[in-house]
């Protein structure tokens, strides 16, 4: 079985002395891997009708676990935004009744956003068409061969996250 990094390996091979093709057919196969990815979350994106981040913001608040709610400041933290920015995001989502922001604990200085059934349902949909199509990726490898290359991606993964 051959694949299109096989064709780049053999050619670099011929023109570069001191060409290293199992490091280069590795680097090549997760690049490619990785594009395949990001296109297949982006098309699921698309079908699903959900913008990369409102799924971030639907995916952070599911991720509190029940009842799906958070400040609005624990919000902007774990998305990495200010609060101005996180503002203009809900507004959309709140219009479309995928949130709520409400006063929290009785006092109406504290604002909890939270998830509502659509915005569940929304998430859901997306999350269930993404693992299809993942699943149907890793189906050609057994579970043992999942398991090794899952054990093998993690060195790599933190290594990278070492300074």
């Amino acid at each position: 079985m051959r694949d299109a990094i096989d064709d780049h390996v053999e050619m670099w091979a011929r023109e570069l002395p001191g060409f290293d093709p199992v490091r280069e057919a590795i680097i090549g196969r997760l690049a490619l891997l990785g594009r395949h990815l990001t296109q297949v979350r982006r098309s699921t994106l698309d079908t699903s009708g959900l913008k990369q981040w409102q799924f971030k913001v639907l995916l952070m608040l599911r991720r509190a676990g029940e009842p799906f709610e958070q400040s609005p400041s624990e919000l902007a933290d774990r998305l990495g935004l200010t609060r101005g920015a996180l503002s203009a995001r809900l507004r959309p989502l709140e219009e479309a009744g995928l949130i709520t922001r409400a006063a929290g604990d009785g006092d109406r200085r504290r604002v909890r956003v939270r998830l509502t059934p659509a915005g569940l349902a929304a998430w859901e949909r997306h999350v269930d068409a993404e693992s299809a199509a993942e699943l149907s990726l890793l189906a050609l490898l057994t579970p043992a061969e999942q398991d090794q290359l899952a054990a093998m991606l993690r060195k790599l993964v933190v290594r990278t996250a070492r300074p």
